[in-house]
């Protein structure tokens, strides 16, 4: 195993755009109008001002151009996201700008039965220009994988019925992935380019983005059970795929608040921890 440290940042100021925070919320289904400049920005859509600026011809094979910094190759053409946490210190203004540092805080190589892997970690900062200290940092975690070890999935039978008592069931579609795909500039192939996902990985359909599962989460503590999130720390299990309907739960623990997103054979795809306000 071999790990290397980055400490190199890339750092620009961005707005909060009024026009992006609207194209969230039309994604989202929501009224457009009301978000205004102005108006604190809701927690987990701060995605959008983490989007890269990887030129076309630098980007890696399967398309991803990396969030804030470029994630390399490194012989490995597969990538998928492990997980991410998600510390809010404070609020974004709807309107504002907002100093954006992003670096690779780590590359770990390593050998496993299934061939050669990677394990990069990338950490994001949001700080309002008058702030001292960061509102929101954002880590995350990347698995890069040979083309051997491309997905295999066998036909699965529906598990035991899902038993919570906050849960809600959505199915994302084409039109989901790619607005949010748009929104923060991510052109990794298996949420786009069907004909890529099924034949050049071997997966079944288009799969759902990690952060747009992360955002369907936050949404769903925020809109359906008025809670405002201070972290959150979400772990990919399994993949979850376009047009197929994925359940989110929600279990509130003596410390924090359990949730999990069950893919549509009801077996755990993601599991999250958080803490709210």
């Amino acid at each position: 195993m071999q790990e290397t440290t980055l400490e190199v940042k890339t750092s620009s100021n961005e707005q909060c755009s009024p026009t992006m925070v609207r194209r969230v919320a039309a994604m989202l289904d929501l009224e457009t109008r009301s978000f205004s400049e102005g108006d604190i920005l809701p927690k987990g859509w701060h995605f959008f001002m983490l989007a890269g600026e990887t030129q076309k011809s630098k980007l890696r094979r399967d398309g991803f151009p990396g969030l804030g910094v470029p994630i390399p190759d490194l012989g490995l053409p597969r990538l998928l996201l492990g997980g991410r946490t998600i510390s809010y210190s404070g609020d974004i203004i709807i309107g504002s700008i907002v100093e954006k540092s992003s670096f690779i805080k780590s590359i770990v190589e390593k050998t496993t039965n299934s061939g050669p892997m990677a394990i990069v970690t990338l950490q994001h900062e949001l700080r309002p220009v008058a702030a001292s200290s960061p509102a929101i940092i954002e880590t995350q975690t990347y698995i890069l994988l040979s083309a051997s070890t491309a997905a295999k999935n066998p036909e699965k039978t529906i598990s035991q019925a899902i038993v919570a008592e906050h849960q809600k069931q959505i199915t994302p579609d084409e039109t989901i992935l790619f607005q949010y795909s748009a929104l923060g500039f991510n052109s990794h192939k298996i949420h786009l380019d069907r004909s890529y996902a099924q034949n050049s990985e071997g997966l079944p359909d288009l799969v759902v983005n990690g952060g747009l599962t992360t955002l369907l989460l936050t949404e769903y503590i925020r809109t359906n059970l008025g809670l405002e999130i201070t972290d959150i720390k979400v772990k990919h299990i399994a993949p979850l795929y376009c047009n197929r309907p994925m359940t989110l739960t929600a279990k509130k623990s003596e410390t924090d608040w359990k949730l999990y997103v069950y893919d549509n054979n009801n077996d755990i795809a993601v599991e999250a921890e958080i803490n709210v306000k």
